[in-house]
């Protein structure tokens, strides 16, 4: 009588547990230590200088248009309304400077009331976007 041999077969199975937990872990650390930056939504003609140098650590830009239309978060707001975006920005995300983009044609006396709305929200730096040569 032939004596059936049956070989058990054991599946080798991996827990992914522990490498899933690791993964998890890194995308809450790197969504918790991203800076957003928040552009202002329009492109302006800068002017050009001789001695721009890059700025690091700026992630709020504010720009005027030609026609002193201010532009911040990518949407227009009114030049006494900057304050206030501004300081709604700075409760989510705290810097100590700004870039300010204002087009060439952009009226000086825009740019100043621009200016002094930001060192109102309580921003002492302020950055003056341009082109290198």
């Amino acid at each position: 009588m032939a004596r059936k041999h049956r070989a058990e077969e054991e599946e080798a199975t991996i827990d992914m547990t522990p490498m899933l937990d690791v993964v998890f872990i890194m995308l809450i650390f790197f969504i918790v230590t991203t800076s957003f930056v928040k552009e202002a939504g329009i492109e302006v003609n800068k002017p050009k200088a001789q001695q721009a140098t890059k700025q690091k650590s700026a992630n709020i830009f504010i720009a005027i248009n030609e026609r002193g239309e201010v532009w911040m978060d990518k949407r227009e707001v009114d030049v006494e309304r900057v304050r206030a975006n501004l300081e709604r920005m700075l409760a989510e995300q705290p810097t100590d400077v700004v870039i300010l983009q204002a087009d060439v044609k952009t009226e000086h006396g825009k740019v100043v009331e621009v200016m002094d709305q930001i060192k109102a929200a309580g921003i002492d730096r302020i950055s003056v976007a341009a082109k290198d040569n």
